[in-house]
């Protein structure tokens, strides 16, 4: 069999079954960035609450800052990886184009086996459609990898959370205000780390240890 006449033959629901897991994996990121914002808020009402609380609350002051930057830098890397899902959107749907005009081209050949040019038509477009294949490849390893880089980075914020929890302990008469704030940035970070959990589960990245 060709190599057009294989892509041809190729398994167009594949490419389907790859947007609905990208659709899927986008609103998880969509979740985590939401929470990323509630971390920010509740950051600022702690650092304002540790300033009330004084010195004895020094600690949570400057672990409650320190979660409003990985709340920041959180976000940064939710947006890139939006951008890797939205370049893999595209290179799906070219992979679908592909596929459609390979069966056309297919089905023309077999009604006019004697137009000499359509084997060079289908020739060209059978590199096109390995280059789109490959492309979706890079940019699934890109999103894995980085979906890696932000999984290490809530385990910091997990560390952040936990130390907060300890440093309330010494905030005085605030101690319980702030064991109860700190105790909401654990929750917060966990079901972060949760919804991360869930995305490296993901059947998407398969095609990738399958190749």
């Amino acid at each position: 069999m060709t190599t057009a006449l294989a892509i041809a033959a190729a398994p167009v629901p594949q490419a389907g079954v790859d947007l609905l897991r990208i659709v899927q994996i986008n609103e998880e990121i969509k979740r985590v960035v939401g929470v990323s914002f509630k971390i920010n808020i509740m950051a600022l009402n702690a650092i304002f609450l540790a300033k009330r609380a004084g010195t004895a609350a020094r600690g949570f002051g400057v672990l409650s800052n320190e979660l409003r930057v990985f709340s920041q830098n959180l976000r940064c890397c939710m947006q890139t990886l939006t951008g890797l899902i939205h370049g893999c959107v595209n290179e799906v749907s070219l992979v679908l184009q592909d596929n459609r005009l390979a069966r056309l081209l297919g089905e023309t050949a077999k009604l006019a086996p004697q137009q000499a040019t359509l084997a060079g038509v289908m020739a060209r477009r059978s590199r096109q459609s390995e280059q789109h294949l490959e492309q979706l490849f890079r940019l699934r390893r890109q999103l894995e990898r980085a979906l890696e880089e932000v999984f290490q980075m809530v385990e910091l914020g997990g560390v952040l959370a936990k130390s907060a929890k300890i440093e309330a302990a010494y905030g005085q008469s605030f101690a319980p205000s702030l064991a109860q704030v700190s105790g909401e940035f654990d929750g917060v970070v966990e079901e972060i780390r949760g919804s991360l959990e869930s995305l490296r589960r993901s059947p998407f990245f398969a095609g990738n240890r399958d190749r």
